[in-house]
């Protein structure tokens, strides 16, 4: 049987070469090292690589699988972030409206509240303009009263003499006795 050397390179050429080794010099590779490196490297390699490139696609189809999860939990949130966006905007639209109209019903009832205020004052003032009326009509009355009481006594008191006294009885009596003669 002959070796992987052999079949590589022919016995009759070995003559040429010294020694058989891995010339690390770039600008001094031959050929059947070139060869040789890259079947070692095909045949134990092979496995290795396989091996690698297996890893690396479990993991870049665990990270995609991974990553569309994340993509389907995030879309999730970003929904139900939405939803929870709408519903605080209608909240937020319904609590606008209620304390708009909250604000002006509360103007009306302030409105109104003033209004009846004014319309209270406005007639106490008319109470208190007619008592005072009143007042000053009773206080001109009795001041008409006291001072016309006090001409008829002055006008009497210049008057009255006893010709007149004696005449103003006799009148009266006349007024009693026509008085009686009625009844009867």
């Amino acid at each position: 049987m002959r070796s992987v050397s052999e079949i590589v390179a022919p016995s009759n050429n070995w003559t040429l070469a010294t020694s058989i080794g891995l010339n690390t010099n770039i600008l001094d590779i031959n050929l059947i090292n070139l060869i040789l490196v890259l079947g070692i490297l095909f045949y134990y390699g092979k496995g290795v690589l396989i091996n690698f490139l297996e890893n690396r696609k479990r993991t870049i189809l665990n990270t995609i699988r991974d990553a569309e999860e994340r993509q389907k939990e995030a879309s999730n949130k970003l929904q139900k972030a939405r939803i929870r966006l709408q519903q605080a905007k209608v909240k937020a639209d319904e609590i606008r409206i209620n304390g708009l109209m909250q604000m002006d019903r509360e103007q009306r009832d302030l409105v109104d509240a003033a209004d009846e205020d004014l319309k209270g004052l406005e007639d106490s003032k008319n109470f208190a303009i007619r008592f005072e009326k009143q007042r000053a009509i009773e206080q001109v009355r009795q001041q008409v009263s006291r001072l016309a009481s006090e001409r008829a006594l002055e006008s009497l008191n210049n008057r009255l003499d006893y010709q007149f006294h004696l005449r103003m009885i006799d009148y009266h009596i006349g007024l009693f006795r026509a008085m009686d003669n009625k009844s009867n």
